[in-house]
């Protein structure tokens, strides 16, 4: 089931589903621990209080943090180093994450106490879930993050009512007050329970969450862009073979030729245009290739976010039937980030050849004989020419995005904490990686589209001007739902908010639902 048609998710002994996840995070739906998932977590919590009853030596519940390892914490403290550590953590700065994201680290706070490695207690969980189902969004800064602590810090800090609030205007509120009018108890942190939520890969690895959902509903984008623009300049679909993609031994690059011949079927532009040129240019000839390096990395980055969204990172973490507990090193986010860092790789691959492919539709001298920039009397009229200057702007920030933050890292904590991930920032990188690919994806198809009904009104050009054979059914029923409600450009107006609507096409995936209705597997 998608996420959007998601109404509940139950969260048991079971691993959740990319789908389930962005259910909650972006659709509201409801989100509910049962049985199995609490059963352990119970056993975990009477585990961490019999070893705080013992003394036992255990990181960050008897210890001090980081490098304050070595000053011991004595049992009638423990409580109050949990408050402490909240409260000195909660130093992010810069403007707050948008409630999508605050509502994904909320989750992952949860699912990062499966099996009950982490200690957390089933009230603080039930805390959590009720903020997630009534909508309680926490003030949390977005800046200054190394992986960890201090953006979930903040969420904490609201969780125990010392922090902020937005209320139902969006204003920021002191937490205890809107917490008390909504009828929900703060959060009494008990030992480790402040050191759990605030450490680990959880803030990295929602928001990688929210790249990946988005980056895998922009790849089935980007292979119906490929095939519409297929037809607008007209391309020989020879170098779609099976034959060629299959000797190339890449299964991603067969299943985007499959994707985009299927899509070509029983197009008569495609089949009039299959022998008229030796070869096409790189961005056609190569197409299935550019857009299956790129699927190749998204698919290789949802098996590792899916891995750490369904694990625990902590330190120390318990492991009940041993009825022990080790300090480690689960908190490092160098598998997550350096595949969150991927996710941007593979926007800036396929905005690149999106790119190209706009600027060969728009270019008088590349565009098989259509008017400059795609529009009737060039001169009076600019058409398409600066939606191509935004695609070229909107790639290069993506390349920007795309170099790897996971590959540095600066010292902290007294060198204790030395190295450390940055897949925090590979993460928002990633997201904001997709958001402008999915912006490029939208001026990719208007701009085909554009190409294509000027076919329809002057023929083809590079045939004479013979009239232009019909669109395959398949993108013949993408253009008229585009159409819908974007019309033809015969003249310059206000492109925007057509860029804007379609935009939001590729970003809920009403377009890829309508192929992928027709039979079509993208």
């Amino acid at each position: 089931m998608k996420a959007q048609e998601i109404e509940v998710v139950k969260l048991t002994d079971q691993f959740i589903t990319l789908d389930e996840y962005m259910a909650v995070v972006r659709y509201g739906a409801v989100v509910e621990a049962d049985e199995s998932f609490l059963k352990d977590v119970r056993r975990g919590r009477e585990l961490i209080d019999r070893f705080l009853e013992e003394g036992r030596a255990v990181y960050g519940v008897t210890t001090g943090f980081g490098d304050n390892v070595r000053f011991a914490i004595p049992k009638e403290d423990a409580l109050e180093l949990q408050k402490r550590i909240v409260r000195s953590h909660s130093v992010a700065v810069g403007e707050p994450l948008p409630e999508e994201q605050v509502r994904a680290i909320m989750l992952q706070m949860v699912l990062n106490a499966r099996a009950g490695r982490t200690g957390l207690r089933e009230e603080t969980i039930k805390t959590l879930l009720e903020f997630l189902n009534n909508d309680i969004y926490p003030f949390v800064p977005g800046e200054g993050s190394v992986g960890y602590l201090s953006v979930e810090g903040h969420i904490v800090m609201a969780l125990i009512g010392e922090g902020y609030v937005f209320d139902d205007d969006g204003e920021q509120v002191n937490a205890a007050d809107y917490l008390e009018e909504a009828g929900i108890e703060p959060v009494e942190l008990q030992c480790k329970e402040g050191l759990s939520l605030l450490n680990g890969t959880i803030s990295v690895t929602a928001l990688a969450a929210i790249a990946l959902f988005d980056a895998k509903v922009n790849m089935k984008n980007v292979e119906i862009c490929g095939a519409l623009v297929f037809e607008a300049l007209r391309g020989t679909d020879k170098a779609l073979d099976d034959r060629i993609m299959k000797a190339k031994n890449h299964p991603e690059a067969v299943h985007a030729a499959e994707a985009i011949r299927s899509m070509l079927e029983e197009s008569g532009i495609a089949e009039h245009n299959r022998d008229r040129k030796v070869q096409d240019a790189y961005v056609l000839r190569a197409m299935p290739q550019l857009i299956g390096s790129a699927i190749r990395l998204v698919d290789e980055a949802d098996k590792v976010i899916m891995e750490e969204i369904n694990g625990t990172s902590d330190n120390p973490e318990l492991f009940v039937d041993d009825e022990e507990v080790l300090m480690c090193g689960n908190f490092d986010g160098s598998y997550v980030g350096s595949h969150a860092d991927m996710l941007s790789m593979a926007a800036a691959i396929v905005g690149n050849f999106l790119h190209s492919s706009i600027n060969r539709t728009v270019d008088r001298n590349l565009n098989d004989g259509l008017p400059a920039f795609l529009v009737a009397d060039p001169g009076l009229n600019n058409g398409f020419m600066i939606p191509q200057y935004t695609a070229a702007g909107l790639e290069h920030e993506i390349r920007q995005l795309a170099q790897p933050s996971t590959i540095d890292s600066i010292t902290t904590c007294a060198s204790q904490e030395d190295p450390v991930s940055f897949g925090y920032d590979a993460s928002k990188n990633a997201i904001a990686a997709q958001e402008k690919l999915a912006q490029m994806t939208a001026i990719s198809y208007l701009t085909s589209l554009q190409a294509i009904d000027l076919l329809k009104v002057m023929g083809d050009p590079a045939d004479g001007g013979k009239p232009i054979q019909e669109q395959s059914p398949v993108l013949a029923a993408v253009h008229d739902y585009v159409r819908e409600s974007i019309p033809y450009v015969d003249q310059d107006r206000y492109i925007y908010p057509d860029i804007e609507l379609m935009t939001g096409y590729v970003e809920e995936g009403s377009v890829a639902d309508l192929v992928e209705e027709q039979g079509i597997l993208l």
